[in-house]
């Protein structure tokens, strides 16, 4: 561990408070810009790039090295002002600059979309959103990451609930009761932590033991806790509800980033803090089971939605459960003792955790620029729009590509690490390894297999056939500054998959540094190898040449026969319909793709309703009471509140009649007292 000054713009921490001190001062420059929407736009766009530029600069030489520690004096004994900047919390404060940066660079254009609603007090919240997620990652101090944990779901709930519609708030009310039953669980398990470690600074808790099974219990207040905000199922309620709400750059930062904080929750408790009281084998087994669901469960949810945001949020949990199948098997190889199954694991967990937040950020600014343009998020209403919106279309197909896990993106790259690692886990360990790990590899297959229908269904509804939109004549590709943001992470979807080689060692030793294991080789030369095993490799530069390849080798061929390379005129003709004339009735809709599995997965369904029923009744019955609270309010205040606050103003006006400084009734006060205090002394 280094203790670094602050001197220069080359410290790494340095530049990690500029960027925080920036974004602060955008937010409350926003904020009292509010009357002018134009500069308050303007003003929260570019100090949120500036931030997340400065943030960039700060993670990404972190990304390898020793820990870089910043203290300062708290105001209470026990609350140490500690950020701790080592690789695993550089890799996640890199992911949210890179996503903010292109986030403000999108809002630049779509935030207009608000004015006269108050986007003022919009670039407020999102930029102490972004410090809050920046300050979670880097706190070091239990009390510290609390604050800067209910700073962080506070802000991001001020978003939700932006549009003030009766589903927002709705949502943004179950947002709220989850994200703080969540955080209470974490504070009970920090408390149990910081008894044994005598503080409350992380580093304390690293080195105390905490005996069994105590440490089982803070392991699964963590789990739940952190799991909730990761949204996981079955904690994944409040996320179909709230991120759809939310304006869609920041859907894109709380889906891409946000839950990804869940993760990281999970890792800092049950790998880094609890290390000192050993690995424990059913933890990791736990975390394994739990992905598995949630990667299964929520891309078969996903496939029956009509709302884009909404799908789009149900891939979140799926995605979350792939994450937490690496990390899964990275906790298994520390219940067994194998420090490169452990390593294998996690780096698979945190490499789709980086390109789930690009490629997932993505989707959400593509539906955003749809939603943008159309004024809906009912896929139904869409259709025809790859003609009129060609680079939102584009950028679309990339990110669905990515997320369907199709070579060489990057979303393949970090599946294949995920299968290589559960295969690698499944001939090793006892049996209940050997038996649970097949069954997971089985149902992320499932799961990619579904993945794939889902997206084709979103891209050819939204994108492709005939327009379903009213008026589609007045549809027109979107603003420039939202085709950058958009444009950016589908190359980072590229470059992220293509250049695997070079960035899985990257990654592999954040997450061997995380473990405090040895380093382990990932790649050689432009092969990607899964550690030592050598079961399989893969280069997907040489699958992307090879699909090149494949898409140019018919057009030489067919050069090398005719002497030309001109293909021939398309021939507009009537689609095919089975013998019947064709009519725009007849084109895949949302609803009828989904119809199979509607009916395969129909029981899994209708427990979704079942729980939906009882939850409906308890928000109905937390909303009766607030109505109730409500309505008794003025109650209690006329019979308690108003005549207590009318006793003391009236003793405040006796008391002031005392204060006008009559003599006498002083000596009367101080004969009195002196009268009370001479019979004390005398008993």
């Amino acid at each position: 561990m280094t203790m670094i000054p602050l001197v220069s713009l080359h410290d790494p921490l340095h530049l990690l408070l500029l960027s925080l001190a920036i974004s602060v001062c955008g937010g409350v420059a926003s904020l009292l810009l509010r009357a002018c929407d134009g500069a308050a736009i303007r003003v929260a766009g570019l100090a949120g790039i500036a931030a997340a530029v400065a943030g960039l600069g700060a993670s990404l030489p972190a990304l390898s090295g020793p820990a870089l520690v910043f203290e300062a004096a708290g105001p209470y004994p026990f609350a140490h002002f500690v950020l701790r900047l080592d690789p695993l919390a550089a890799l996640l404060i890199a992911v949210i600059s890179l996503l903010s940066l292109v986030a403000w660079i999108y809002s630049l254009a779509y935030v207009r979309e608000y004015a006269g609603k108050g986007v003022g007090a919009m670039g407020f919240f999102m930029n102490l959103f972004i410090a809050s997620m920046v300050l979670v990652v880097a706190a070091d101090n239990a009390f510290w990451f609390i604050i800067f944990f209910e700073m962080m779901s506070l802000t991001s709930y001020f978003l939700v609930i932006f549009d003030q519609d009766e589903e927002a708030v709705s949502a943004g009310f179950l947002y709220f009761l989850v994200a703080h039953a969540g955080s209470v669980l974490i504070m009970a398990a920090f408390f149990i932590m910081a008894n044994y470690a005598g503080s409350y600074d992380f580093a304390a808790f690293r080195t105390a033991s905490v005996p069994a099974p105590l440490n089982s219990v803070v392991f699964l207040l963590g789990f739940l806790g952190f799991g909730a905000k990761a949204g996981m199922i079955p904690l994944h309620i409040w996320l179909p509800r709230a991120h759809p709400a939310a304006p869609s750059h920041a859907s894109a930062l709380m889906s891409g980033v946000m839950i990804k904080i869940g993760v990281f929750g999970i890792v800092k408790v049950g790998i880094d803090l609890l290390g000192a009281s050993g690995g424990v084998l059913w933890w990791g087994l736990l975390v394994l089971v739990f992905g598995a669901v949630s990667s299964v469960l929520g891309v078969v949810y996903a496939l029956v939605e009509h709302d884009i945001k909404k799908l789009l949020a149900y891939h979140s949990v799926e995605n979350i459960g792939i994450i937490l199948l690496g990390v899964g098997v990275g906790m298994i190889g520390i219940g067994i003792g194998q420090p490169i199954l452990a390593v294998l694991g996690l780096m698979a967990g945190l490499y789709h955790l980086v390109n789930h937040a690009i490629f997932k950020g993505l989707l959400f600014l593509g539906a955003g620029s749809v939603i943008y343009r159309l004024h809906t998020k009912d896929m139904e209403k869409m259709g025809g729009l790859a003609r009129t919106m060609p680079w939102t279309a584009f950028s679309f197909l990339i990110g669905a590509l990515a997320i369907s896990a199709i070579p060489p993106l990057n979303g393949f790259v970090s599946e294949w690490y995920t299968y290589q690692s559960l295969f690698a886990a499944a001939f090793s360990g006892s049996w209940l390894v050997k038996l649970a790990t097949p069954i997971a590899a089985m149902l992320l297959a499932l799961t990619g297999a579904l993945a794939v229908m889902c997206f084709v269904k979103a891209y050819g509804v939204i994108f492709s056939g005939p327009s379903r939109h009213a008026h589609p004549d007045d549809v027109r590709e979107v603003p420039a500054t939202m085709v950058i943001g958009m444009v950016i992470l589908a190359i980072a979807c590229v470059v992220l998959g293509l250049a695997a080689p070079v960035v899985a060692p990257v990654i592999s030793g954040i997450a061997a540094a995380t473990l405090g294991a040895a380093t382990i080789t990932v790649a050689d030369g432009v092969l990607l190898i899964p550690a030592d095993a050598h079961q399989a490799v893969l280069s997907t530069p040489l699958i992307a040449v090879m699909l090149i390849g494949a898409a140019v080798l018919p057009l030489l061929l067919k050069s090398a026969l005719s002497g030309s390379l001109r293909l021939p005129a398309r021939q507009a003709a009537a689609p095919w319909a089975a013998g019947y004339l064709p009519d725009a009735h007849m084109s895949a809709t949302a609803g009828g793709f989904a119809q199979p599995i509607r009916m395969f997965f129909g029981p899994l369904y209708e427990v979704r309703k079942s729980i939906a029923a009882v939850w409906s009744k308890v928000t109905f019955g937390f909303e009766r009471f607030i109505s109730f609270a409500r309505r008794s309010e003025p109650c209690w205040d006329r019979a308690l509140v108003d005549p207590v606050g009318e006793g003391v103003v009236a003793s405040g006006r006796r008391l002031q009649a005392i204060q006008g400084g009559d003599f006498r009734v002083y000596c009367l006060y101080i004969v009195a007292a002196l009268v009370i205090l001479l019979v004390l002394t005398v008993r």
